[in-house]
């Protein structure tokens, strides 16, 4: 006999003690599935057979129930369960989490289960507790399918029990092995002759015969893309029957899956004989569907109600709904699931036209799949929360919009014509027009989270890190419009063993070698402030695609989020500039943007570090300069005399050798700012413009964007100088070491050593994005003057670089994250999520409770 039970539903097993139940439990489901009121007995009691403790073991079984449900798991519960008010609470619990209740019955006689009983020595009770079980069972046999019950199984005897097969039963709406690609089609209708246009210019061929029911559409796509239709096929427009035909036929051939409108639900009410009110467009559809056969009218009412209310799909990544679907709900089955989909939440309450008044889900939504909708006409989609909405009311003289998945691209054709009037305006949502659904929620950010990578999935902050960052991002932070990308750490290249250094570019060729990168970039490194610049073409630009009402068109803010100036006027006149560099180049053209957003260096490095320098590198400099010349002296007068001092007098003279070195070192990265022209800017990557990131060009790409950029105003853009390096070609590595010894042997800093692609999977995943290989002096800033000494180089050798450089990986992976979900257009919330992530990481871990 099989039994088969949807995947996620809850499971009673009701019978008599002694009818087999835990058996029969163990035999067909695994362990943690099941939760058995005498183990939760045990639990609170340390006995299971103390009926005392029944009340408070059935607290906790229904505790442990709820649990598992709001998981989303398959739960059996192994009681009686022959009294109906048992069951009632538990059918309550399956309703609340939209699952569905299943019974399955062991009747297998009062006479086997008292025999049965005789044995167990755990079970005292007299045969008066069987006979009063069973006829409670009996009781329940006719009413249990109006309990609630979505499914009855009743085995009636030993031998079928041993018989019984379990059969799980995905549910209906889980398609999460269907992966696409998708094109999810807004609210069409009846919008005919608009639906084939969009599926041409999707992609889509479609070939029509003419059959005695009417046209047949065979419908196919040269690279495999299948359709998804958001409901609402019919009414209001000019050919209802059209639409039914074109999808009936899609969907039957595969081509195509579709979830019903209300619209579609309620005719299907009117085609079945209900009571419904002929309105809103009903009586356009009714008299259309007239002209055609009463067969194919069946056959269109057979396939309406055959349409299940949401699919899950691609690994559960994605939903679709016709108005909607709470995180609560997706991939479950509930007459509850079904009234969301067809027409989201309602307060209860109407508004002056008589409609129902519209709960904003989508701002609260925080769900991990992208749920995309219609049901509400929107005048152009927008992404809230991971929600996107596409009806874009065709029918009411707009567009039908489809969009691409998982390529997140929108398409749309306009409206032949305007073929009905809506009843209010396509702006007047009802709901929240997404600005305060956009807002990072203190929710977000406190405690543990997860963030979802593309790069990388997963990537975890702790609670310690987060409540660091907070204050930061709260207190400090420039305007959260502006905040798409905090630049990540970079990690250096491995320590090397030659005399005298700690790093050195063979090592970093080395390590590009051994993950199969074939050619590197080598850029010089700057010593100045890194710098993330966000230019609008103007005010308006900052305000439509920023959300920045304060007038502002641009900004310029250090990795840590503040704003880098703290005289406007100075930010202001080297945004302008940066501006009008940008015009000269016509890149606002070629790029087809309003916006661009670089990240670089800004120098002088003592322009935003004057208060480090003075009260740390200076104060050290001018100590040493101060007092290890006269220790010289004092030593060199000793000696004179005869006293042995030679081990100690060399020391001080190393000590204030390397002191001036160190003077030197830092001296060289600081220069007087007297006004703007003092400034200088040396961007190194165009990170993003409008429709894109521009992580799909190599460095090299980057580099001549940026090189007509400095052309375009020598005076505050400086270009970043660099060597291609073929890492198979031993000369041109010789090359690269002799220009890296050339750098730091002027007084530079040293360079950053890159694959020529911005983004490379090596042998064990993605590899380091950038390495950092610096000069001997410039190290002496890092690690103080004596770094080279050599105890302390030998210590400093022992340096560990796995954190450093799994920090960079995921630092990079979050950076990478913020700006598509920002060029994606999705709100600022998720794009702020991986900026919070990556200042969390670069906090200092503080305890929560402070």
């Amino acid at each position: 006999m099989e039994l088969r039970i949807p995947e996620l539903s809850l499971v009673l097993l009701i019978g008599a003690s002694g009818s087999g139940k835990s058996t029969f439990a163990s035999q067909h489901f695994q362990q943690t599935e099941v939760v058995s009121s005498d183990f939760c007995r045990g639990l609170v009691s340390d006995d299971e057979n103390d009926q005392s403790a029944t009340s408070a073991a059935f607290e906790v079984l229904h505790m442990i129930v709820a649990k598992r449900l709001q998981l989303g798991k398959l739960t059996v519960v192994d009681a009686t369960n022959v009294r109906k008010e048992d069951r009632q609470s538990l059918i309550r619990l399956a309703r609340e989490h939209h699952c569905l209740p299943v019974a399955i019955l062991l009747d297998v006689g009062e006479k086997i289960c008292r025999e049965r009983n005789r044995t167990r020595e755990d079970r005292n009770f007299g045969p008066h507790v069987i006979s009063r079980q069973y006829q409670a069972l009996r009781r329940s046999l006719r009413g249990l399918k109006r309990e609630g019950f979505r499914r009855v199984y009743r085995l009636r005897d030993p031998d079928e029990v041993n018989r019984a097969v379990i059969l799980r039963e995905p549910l209906w709406c889980n398609k999460k092995e269907e992966q696409g690609p998708f094109d999810i089609i807004g609210d069409v209708h009846g919008c005919f002759r608009e639906l084939q246009d969009l599926l041409l210019k999707l992609g889509y061929r479609i070939q029509s015969q003419t059959g005695e029911e009417g046209p047949r559409f065979e419908v196919s796509h040269p690279e495999g893309r299948k359709a998804v239709f958001l409901g609402d096929l019919v009414d209001r427009g000019p050919d209802t029957p059209g639409v039914l035909r074109l999808v009936m036929d899609m969907t039957r051939s595969g081509r195509a899956l579709c979830v019903p409108g209300n619209h579609d639900i309620k005719l299907l009410k009117k085609l079945k004989g209900k009571n419904v009110q002929v309105r809103y467009g009903l009586e356009k559809s009714l008299e259309q569907l007239e002209k055609e056969t009463p067969e194919w009218v069946e056959k269109a009412a057979a396939f309406l109600e055959g349409l299940v209310s949401h699919y899950v799909l691609d690994g559960g990544r994605l939903v679709v709904a016709h108005a909607g679907m709470k995180e609560s709900m997706q991939g479950r089955g509930s007459g509850g699931v079904r009234e969301f989909a067809l027409f989201g939440e309602t307060t209860g309450e109407t508004d002056e036209r008589g409609f129902p008044i519209r709960v904003d889900w989508a701002a609260d939504y925080r769900g991990r799949a992208a749920v995309v909708y219609g049901h509400t006409p929107v005048p152009e989609p927008r992404w809230v929360n991971n929600t996107l909405n596409i009806d874009t009311g065709c029918v009411f003289g707009g567009r039908l919009t489809a969009l691409r998945w998982p390529e997140k691209e929108l398409v749309s054709v306009s409206a032949e014509e305007v073929y009905a009037d809506p009843i209010r305006p396509l702006a007047d949502r009802g709901e929240d027009d997404g600005d305060g659904a956009g807002i990072l929620d203190i929710r977000d950010v406190t405690g543990k989270i997860q963030v979802m990578t593309r790069l990388l999935g997963g990537l975890t902050v702790r609670e310690e890190q987060t409540a660091a960052a907070l204050e930061v991002i709260s207190r400090y932070s420039v305007d959260p419009g502006w905040l798409i990308y905090i630049p990540p750490t970079m990690a250096p290249s491995a320590t090397s063993d030659r005399p005298g250094m700690l790093e050195h570019p063979e090592e970093a060729f080395a390590y590009y070698r051994r993950e199969g990168v074939r050619q590197v970039v080598c850029q010089e490194k700057h010593m100045g402030s890194r710098a993330v610049v966000v230019v609008c073409r103007d005010k308006e630009t900052a305000a439509k695609r920023f959300g920045i009402r304060t007038g502002e068109a641009g900004v310029i803010y250090t990795r840590t989020g503040r704003r880098f100036f703290g005289d406007p006027v100075v930010e202001e006149a080297i945004l302008q500039r940066l501006r009008q560099a940008w015009d000269a180049t016509g890149l606002w053209e070629i790029l087809k943007t309003d916006w661009f957003c670089l990240d670089g260096e800004l120098m002088p490095w003592s322009a935003k570090a004057q208060e480090l320098l003075q009260n740390q590198y200076a104060a050290v400099g001018a100590s040493a300069a101060a007092s290890l010349p006269e220790a010289v002296r004092a030593l060199e007068t000793a000696a004179a005399r005869g006293v042995e001092t030679e081990t100690l007098l060399k020391r001080y003279r190393d000590h204030a050798q390397s002191s001036e070195y160190f003077i030197q070192a830092y001296r060289q990265y600081c220069w007087r700012v007297e006004g703007v022209e003092d400034f200088r800017f040396a961007p190194f990557h165009l990170l993003a413009t409008e429709g894109e990131v521009h992580t799909r060009r190599d460095h090299v790409w980057h580099m001549e964007i940026l090189d007509q950029l400095a052309e375009a105003d020598g005076e505050i853009l400086t270009p970043t100088s660099r060597r291609i390096i073929d890492l198979e070609n031993p000369g041109q590595v010789s090359e690269g070491i002799s220009w890296w010894e050339e750098l730091t042997g002027n007084g530079g800093e040293g360079m950053v050593v890159k694959p020529r692609d911005f983004l490379v999977q090596g042998k064990k995943g993605w590899v380091q994005p950038a390495l950092k290989c610096r000069g001997r002096e410039y190290l002496r800033i890092i690690y103080g003057p004596d770094y080279t000494a050599d105890e302390h180089l030998k210590r400093l050798r022992k340096r560990g670089l796995g954190a450093k450089r799994s920090l960079a990986l995921r630092e990079f992976s979050l950076g990478v994250e913020g700006l598509e979900r920002f060029v994606e257009g999705q709100p600022l919330r998720r794009v702020h999520e991986c900026s919070f992530a990556v200042l969390a990481l670069e906090s200092e871990p503080v305890d929560p409770r402070l």
